[in-house]
This record gives C-alpha cells, sequence and structure tokens, in this order.
C-alpha cells in the first residue's frame, strides 16, 4: 500500500493507523479539524434525540478497504467481480438484521431511511398514488409525504395528527383512513414521545386494503431490546435508520416479518422480491461496502446484553428528565415520554426553539427546535424542543444525573433575555457557570462503549 509516494509495511501497523498519520502529516488542517470534532464530542452533553455514537468498533469497520470494493447486485448475483469477501459480509449483515428485529427478510443496502422509504413507496405506488400518514407539526418526518419533500411533490398524501393530548387517536386515523383510502399508511414519527400501536395500525390498513409501512427510526434500539413492542410482524414492511439509536453507521435497513412472502401490487410478485428490486436497480446503484460491514458490527452489538442494559437506561433516564423538566415548569407535551424522547412547548416559558436551542449550544448542551402541535412558528424557528437520552445513557448516566442535567437547562433558559423569536442575550457568568456544570458531568462520565 502506498501513499503520497511512500512505500509502508502494512503487517507492522494497521491501515488505520498508517492512514491518520498520512493525513494528519499531508493535510494538517483537516487532520485538526477532525481532532477538533472529537474534542468537541467528549465535552458536548447531547441530548439530540436523533443521535447516539457509534463504537470504536463500527468507526473501524467504516473505514476499511471495503471501500475499494465495487459490486452492484446482491451476494451470488454481482454485477462486478471481486465481491467474494464482500458477499460474505453483506450475508452476515442480513443474518444479523433477521436475528435482531425477527424478520424474515432483511435487506441491509438503503444508504438512509430516507431512502429506504423512498424504495418502499417507489415500488408500492404508482406516481399519484395516496399516502396517509402522521402530519409534521405532529411529529412526522420529511420522507413520510411532507410537502418539502419528493415524497409530498411525486405522491397525493392525506395526514392523520394527534389529540389534544397530544396521543395519537386511532379512531380518528380509522376515520381519515376511510375518508381518503389510501394505498399506503406510514405509521412512524420523528417527534412522538408515546408507543405506537402496529397492530391498530394494521388493523386500520387491513380495513381499507392498504400496505402498512412502518418507520422505526428513532426507536430500532428500543424495539431489538424489547422495550417497545415491534411492528416487524404487523407491518407489511418496516424501515429504520442504523444511527439514530442502533449506534451504526450512516444507513438504513428493509425488513419484513410474516408478509414477506404476500403478494406485492402487481398480483404477482412477492413482497420480499418487490423490496429487493426496489434498492437496487431501482434506486440505488452501488452499495457502501464499508457501511455494511459497520451495520453488521453494529448489529452484533445490538444483540449484547450491554446493548439491552443501555436501553434500559435510555428509557428510564427519559422518564426521569420529562418529570423534572414538569417539576420546573414546563409544558411537557403528553405529560410524560414512553420512549427515549421528551418534547416541550417552550412557548409558554417565553421563548421560541430557535431561541433555546442556540442559548442551549453556547453552554455545551446540544437539542434540537422542533415543531409542535398548533405551532404557529415556522420549522426555521419552532415553537418546542426535543430531547433525547440516548447519548447520556451511553455515557453512564443515570436519572439522579440526568436530573441534573434539567437544572443546568432550566437556569440557562430561565436567565436569557430574549429579544425576539430569533435573538436573545446571555450574561456571561451564566454562560461560564452553566459551561463548568457541562464541563464536570463529561468529566464524570466520559463517552465509553462496551463493544462486547
Amino acid at each position: 500500500m502506498f501513499e503520497s509516494g511512500q512505500p509502508t509495511n502494512p503487517t507492522t501497523r494497521s491501515i488505520a493507523e498508517l492512514g491518520w498519520d498520512v493525513l494528519t502529516r499531508d493535510d494538517p488542517d483537516l487532520g485538526a479539524l477532525l481532532d477538533a470534532e472529537a474534542h468537541y464530542q467528549t465535552a458536548s452533553l447531547s441530548m439530540v434525540a436523533s443521535a447516539s455514537m457509534a463504537p470504536p468498533s463500527v468507526l473501524c469497520a467504516h473505514g476499511t478497504v471495503l471501500s475499494n470494493v465495487t459490486a452492484e447486485g446482491y451476494p451470488g448475483a454481482r454485477y462486478h467481480p471481486g465481491a467474494v469477501h464482500f458477499d460474505a459480509i453483506e450475508t452476515l449483515a442480513v443474518e444479523r438484521a433477521r436475528r435482531v428485529f425477527g424478520a424474515e427478510y432483511a435487506n441491509v443496502q438503503p444508504h438512509s431511511c430516507s431512502s429506504a422509504n423512498l424504495a418502499v413507496m417507489g415500488a408500492l405506488l404508482p406516481r399519484g398514488g395516496r399516502i396517509l400518514s402522521l402530519d409534521l407539526d405532529s411529529g412526522g418526518h420529511l420522507t413520510h409525504g411532507a410537502a418539502a419533500s419528493v415524497s409530498g411533490t411525486y405522491y397525493d398524501v392525506a395526514h392523520y395528527g394527534v389529540g389534544p393530548d397530544g396521543h395519537l387517536d386511532y379512531g380518528a386515523i380509522l376515520d381519515r383512513a376511510l375518508e381518503h383510502r389510501p394505498n399506503v399508511i406510514i405509521a412512524g414519527a420523528s417527534a412522538y414521545p408515546r408507543w405506537m400501536d402496529f397492530s391498530r395500525f394494521r388493523a386500520i390498513a387491513d380495513r381499507v386494503g392498504a400496505y402498512l409501512l412502518a418507520d422505526i427510526s428513532h426507536i430500532a434500539g428500543l424495539v431489538a431490546a424489547g422495550l417497545h413492542p415491534s411492528p416487524v410482524d404487523y407491518a407489511h414492511i418496516t424501515t429504520t435508520s442504523t444511527y439514530k439509536q442502533l449506534a451504526g453507521p450512516r444507513g438504513g435497513l428493509i425488513l419484513l416479518g410474516k408478509d414477506h412472502r404476500r403478494t406485492a401490487p402487481d398480483g404477482r410478485t412477492e413482497l420480499w422480491k418487490l423490496m429487493q428490486r426496489a434498492v437496487f436497480p431501482g434506486f440505488q446503484g452501488t452499495p457502501d461496502p464499508s457501511s455494511i460491514a459497520a451495520k453488521a458490527r453494529a448489529l452484533a452489538i445490538v444483540s449484547s446484553g450491554a446493548f439491552q442494559a443501555t436501553m434500559k437506561r435510555v428509557v428510564d433516564n427519559a422518564k426521569a428528565l420529562s418529570d423534572e423538566l414538569v417539576a420546573l415548569g414546563y409544558d411537557v407535551l403528553t405529560g410524560g415520554t414512553d420512549n427515549h424522547m421528551v418534547l416541550v412547548d417552550v412557548r409558554s416559558a417565553g421563548l421560541t426553539g430557535i431561541v433555546a436551542e442556540r442559548a442551549l449550544e453556547e453552554c455545551g448542551i446540544l437539542v434540537n427546535r422542533n415543531k409542535i402541535p398548533g405551532d404557529p412558528f415556522p420549522p426555521a424557528v419552532g415553537g418546542g424542543l426535543r430531547f433525547g437520552t440516548n447519548v447520556l445513557a451511553q455515557r453512564g448516566m443515570g436519572p439522579f444525573e440526568v436530573r441534573a442535567c434539567a437544572g443546568i437547562i432550566h437556569d440557562v433558559l430561565s436567565g436569557i433575555d430574549v429579544r425576539d423569536s430569533s435573538h436573545y442575550a446571555m450574561d456571561g457568568a451564566l454562560r461560564d457557570a452553566a459551561r463548568e456544570r457541562v464541563k464536570v458531568l463529561c468529566a464524570r462520565f466520559p463517552l465509553q462503549f462496551d463493544d462486547k
């Protein structure tokens, strides 16, 4: 192996070590930025609901010589030579995905859950076909038919929402389904803090003759750990990302359960075969071999007892965070949470989402603004904050520490001077004090990963 004209001996040092040495020597600007990012992640209190930290072995698997392999198609049926080892790796990833989720079929090639969703919809629906999905203000996702997404442009989309208490109203969802008669119903959310009843969604889908697509990107770790009901045998098709809660690489999965041999809309093709064609050659060309290797590694970790313990801590921490924020006077949507996510309407505190997000970021706390039901603000401003406990649990924090995090958050948000919907001022002493408290917490609970 050669870089920059200098021969190296790969038998004495790892490729990762050799590559890093060359990178920092020949491109110090990039190397310094990567070092800075590592320090930033270590020293920041990440409470972003869509985030988790990939363990070192996952990162290692993602940065391998597999990136040099080009192999369109599937194991045993590639359109390029030289895939003998990649075939075995992809097969391993598929087997692990099936085992983790109790699925009959798994496709590990999607580059993201967004691309997985588009492939599924493209396979099940003609252009102009009808979708019923959760609207954005109620916690839906862009790829579920939002106007800003290609899914909202190509398809005829109707939405369901949440009731006055913030919970899904399955009777109202049935009414919407009977009114619009969708071809596909999507059960999934990016900002909904309660369990989803996939059996009731399936009953609604069967009532109107629709396919049910479950997107579990945000709760996949809880599903894998048995802490949230699984949709795999209720939904016709289940999709997920592999990084939000599975601590894997950027990527997606498509999973099928007992309906994997069900007839597709064309009346002759089995659903699993339709999904194979939908991903390749339908929506993607070459897969990312290194990403698939990293998915295989992450799925092995998901099978471990350590991962299940982390997911239990995720749920316990979210409940503690919710309870503490309520006690501090914040308007927590639905009054609590069943998963890793806590949603807060910050308007009652005289704030907007963007002001709260930026003020907390100044102090080393990362959360994100979010639209909420009845939100008058545009998405760039938002009336809510979305908190998540995935990374706090990975750090080893428990409910006691999470309540301390809530205290820091409250001190920051109650101490800033709001100028308008997007601007504020913060006293330097308040910022420095909050930063120091964050620094102490992060030092006590450093990022740590159990790869067992």
